[in-house]
């Protein structure tokens, strides 16, 4: 049954407050921020007296209603945990203390992160001063719904049980997802051992023809009349080649020679400030066009004879996710790097041309059911993004 509960302003359940301190060089001061949307107050810093302009700043104490006046309309307004009591704030995040005998933090806690709350804020924050900062006289005109305290600790105690639900029911999602990855590395794990004790390995520089790094041309979104696309790391960090969000190069005749791709040609980022990106490769598949690739990464010509482009992106895959891949990866300058000469020397085991097709179309099977599994995930995350709002919607209408 649906319940109308009345609706006051927060002015009628929570009153400004300030516990200032002096603000002295040499004494340290733990501050505080609001995260948006709802995700709580957080310590940002412990800092010298030294480092604010702040003559003072204000305490805060575990249940007050602290905001931070410039983003409150991006829903930055928190219940003071315990983790944060003693904090100190400056003028930009009021703070305000609840009138406990008529309403409960945790009710309070979970209107912060119901839609409708930010909407009053975002609105009354709207064409004020200041970047639009709230005052925080005006953010005590909002009004909530407040039922009887009993009613109140009924419905925060459901919506905790509910919240725990969702929580738990993602992280087992999660999880699932995690497991199905390690599982498919650990199958190409003991794959590639198995055949390291059969057949040995070689080393990368004997399997292939030619290998060399892509153009440092200047490539833009405009095409002119002789620019040709230029593929880039976006291009190859899913670990197959697409097409979307090209950029384009005019190459000099001389420079095309060296950069212009075939089908069948193994690409591999080499640098980049993400670790989780250097080393990921994909095989270029049949080009509509003369099609070039970018300085940040390397093209290797694999001898078709002995080796196909698809079982060498398959053992270069292992060795970036099996951790051998820091071997011959080094931080310079914040960016890690994947060098040719150190791909020369890494090593891997070759069957024959038929068991490597084998193995590359068994691991496919297997990384199609990953994939299905993490795309399953992802539909399922974002349905229970929406749950929590409906039920917080639900609650503060009368219908939890």
């Amino acid at each position: 049954m649906t319940k109308v509960y009345p609706m006051v302003p927060l002015s009628e359940i929570a009153e400004a407050i300030s516990r200032p301190v002096s603000v002295t060089a040499g004494e340290s001061y733990r501050t505080i921020g609001v995260k948006w949307w709802g995700e709580g107050a957080y310590e940002r810093e412990t800092i010298d007296g030294s480092r604010t302009a702040a003559k003072t700043l204000s305490l805060v104490r575990e249940g007050d209603l602290i905001i931070n006046k410039i983003w409150v309309r991006h829903g930055s307004t928190a219940i003071a945990s315990k983790a944060v009591d003693g904090c100190a704030a400056s003028g930009e995040f009021p703070t305000f203390k609840l009138n406990q005998n008529r309403v409960v933090p945790r009710w309070i806690h979970w209107q912060t992160k119901a839609r409708d709350f930010w909407t009053k804020c975002d609105a009354l924050s709207r064409g004020t001063s200041g970047k639009n900062r709230i005052k925080p006289e005006l953010f005590l005109t909002i009004g909530i719904p407040l039922p009887p305290l009993p009613e109140q600790r009924r419905i925060v105690a459901r919506i905790e049980e509910l919240a725990a639900q969702i929580h738990e029911t993602r992280g087992l999602r999660q999880r699932a997802a995690e497991e199905v990855e390690v599982l498919t590395k650990s199958e190409l794990a003991a794959i590639v051992n198995c055949l390291v004790n059969r057949i040995g390995v070689h080393l990368l520089g004997d399997l292939i023809l030619s290998a060399n790094y892509g153009t440092s041309t200047k490539c833009t979104c405009d095409r002119g009349v002789e620019s040709i696309p230029v593929l880039r790391i976006p291009n190859v960090a899913l670990e197959r080649v697409n097409f979307d969000d090209l950029k384009f190069g005019a190459l000099s005749k001389r420079e095309l020679e060296g950069v212009l791709l075939s089908q069948g040609d193994v690409l591999i980022v080499r640098t980049n400030g993400s670790a989780d990106l250097v080393g990921r490769s994909a095989v270029v598949p049949p080009l509509a066009e003369p099609t070039a690739f970018a300085s940040y990464m390397i093209r290797l010509h694999c001898d078709r004879d002995v080796i196909t482009p698809e079982y060498l992106q398959l053992m270069l895959k292992h060795l970036r996710t099996d951790s051998q891949l820091i071997d011959f990866a080094r931080t310079t300058a914040g960016q890690y790097n994947v060098s040719l000469g150190r791909l020369r020397v890494a090593e891997l085991p070759v069957p024959s041309l038929a068991e490597q097709r084998r193995i590359v179309a068994y691991m496919d099977r297997l990384q199609v059911k990953a994939d299905a599994l993490k795309q399953l995930q992802a539909e399922t995350a974002d349905e229970l993004d929406a749950l929590l709002p409906s039920v917080l919607n639900k609650a503060f209408h009368g219908e939890l």
